[in-house]
């Protein structure tokens, strides 16, 4: 390397070598190289002086950096709702950064905006929304909270200049598994976690829909407005649906918004089969939303946020202040500066990473990798239901398989945790958990496209194979 002295050719050259090197083995090896926080931070050199460091320094972090990051791509990352991002989408990444700007505005951001434009439509299409409108996101939490203000602006008209001072007290419902972006949500807005009910689920981790019009209606009887019932498509530990036909009969007897959390399970309305399995009804809601990054594998972060039968109520609800400076008035201006119509100022580019993918995969093959996973889920529960050793701790919904490794009742939660630490620590695997009526649940997730049935097979046989060892030292 020449230091300092580097030009940009030398650069792109030395970094795409590096690049290239990572990718060619993230499927290779540990998942991780685990060190301790400690450990790690003196490997890191992250005390080293600044401004004097060169090219060589630099890039020495660079692959210190990828040499100690978890590989979201390899097989022993069944952790999260996302993995390594799709090559188009990476690429897409790459060339934002590159081009460096705000899609805000036309002027700024002519093809992004778009491109934007364009996907919206592609979506409103997909899910059947007629004369609505929609916005990329910084994610599904974003999302929900657009969604609830949306409703909430709709019911108290003047909630936009005199806030809720005047107003009744107003009430939304969601399923007791909820994301906690939906209290977040309701914190800022200024509702209150305490107007936020929590429906109660049933055996299959579904709002409990006759509860909900109880809910509903003591609100009302109270002097209170339901005003808002966000359903989840796809709950974070169990992956369970709530039911929109029933939740759609309510609607239409008590004028609330009804919205879909998709970030997880909405992928499944790209499938003709699952949708009717799992999202019968969604072309009539009044607000979806999906992310991307998840199930369909585009780079991190890209959303989309959906409404029904409106084509301009994201203006009157996140617009607000003079935006003169940036925003010209006209016609053609209004409809093209994406910015006028968002929470943020500054928007990040993820348009282009989502039309490349896009284009690349098309709707049919996106299909066909949601449809994959769903089978590949049925045979993961088929293994833990006959593995000794093994135990579903509820039956699979769709896409979620929430298991354990059998221990005595008085330690079983403990012992699985202590198991899924040891798994990460031995850079077997990255399981991620949650807790099902006190019961702690390993939650295998598959969203990684090279994931087959022999890594299925592989990964519980590992698992197993550390866990009796375990149990034996547990015996001890």
């Amino acid at each position: 390397l020449k230091g300092v002295t580097m030009d940009s050719q030398d650069i792109f050259e030395k970094l795409g070598e590096i690049i290239n090197k990572y990718f060619s083995e993230q499927h290779q090896g540990r998942f991780v190289e685990y060190l301790s926080p400690d450990e790690l931070s003196l490997a890191l050199d992250l005390d080293k002086p600044e401004g004097d460091t060169d090219w060589q320094a630099l890039f020495s972090w660079v692959e210190k950096y990828l040499s100690y990051s978890v590989k979201t791509s390899h097989p022993g990352f069944v952790n999260r709702m996302w993995v390594g991002a799709n090559l188009p989408s990476v690429i897409g990444e790459m060339v934002a950064a590159i081009s460096n700007t705000s899609s805000c505005t036309y002027e700024s951001a002519p093809v992004s905006t778009l491109m934007e434009k364009y996907m919206l439509k592609e979506m409103l299409d997909v899910v059947g929304f007629k004369n609505g409108e929609g916005q990329m996101t910084t994610g599904s939490s974003n999302a929900n909270m657009i969604a609830m203000m949306a409703a909430r602006n709709i019911t108290c008209e003047g909630v936009k200049r005199r806030g809720l001072f005047e107003e009744k007290e107003l009430f939304c419902f969601v399923n007791a598994d909820a994301h906690y972006s939906m209290d977040k949500a309701a914190n800022i807005l200024g509702i209150g976690t305490e107007h936020l009910i929590k429906i109660p689920v049933n055996s299959a981790g579904r709002m409990d829909v006759d509860v909900l019009e109880e809910r509903i209606l003591a609100s009302r009887e109270s002097g209170g407005i339901p005003f808002f019932v966000g359903a989840t498509a796809g709950t974070t530990v169990r992956g369970s649906y709530d039911p929109l036909p029933e939740l759609l009969e309510l609607r239409e007897k008590y004028n609330f918004w009804l919205h879909v959390d998709g970030a997880w399970g909405g992928a499944v309305v790209l499938s003709d089969t699952l949708r009717r399995q799992y999202l019968d009804g969604i072309e009539a809601v009044d607000s979806f939303t999906l992310d991307f990054h998840k199930m369909l594998g585009t780079a991190l972060m890209c959303n989309v946020f959906l409404i029904n039968r409106r084509s301009n109520l994201l203006g009157s609800v996140c617009g607000a202040g003079d935006v003169s400076y940036i925003f010209r008035e006209g016609e053609e201006d209004e409809l093209y500066n994406l910015g006028a119509h968002s929470l943020q100022c500054g928007r990040r580019v993820d348009s282009l990473k989502w039309f490349l993918d896009w284009k690349f995969y098309g709707r049919q093959g996106f299909a066909k990798r949601i449809e994959t996973y769903h089978e590949l889920c049925q045979y993961a529960e088929e293994i833990v239901e006959n593995t000794p050793e093994l135990e579903m701790v509820v039956p699979r919904d769709s896409f979620n398989i929430c298991f354990r490794f059998k221990a005595p009742e008085a330690y079983v939660n403990e012992f699985n945790l202590a198991l899924r630490t040891k798994l990460y620590e031995s850079s077997v695997s990255l399981i991620g958990y949650g807790y099902i009526n006190s019961q702690l649940a390993l939650r295998l997730l598959i969203v990684n496209k090279s994931f087959g049935r022999a890594d299925i097979a592989g990964f519980f046989a590992k698992l197993a194979a550390v866990g009796k060892k375990l149990s034996e030292e547990w015996g001890k």
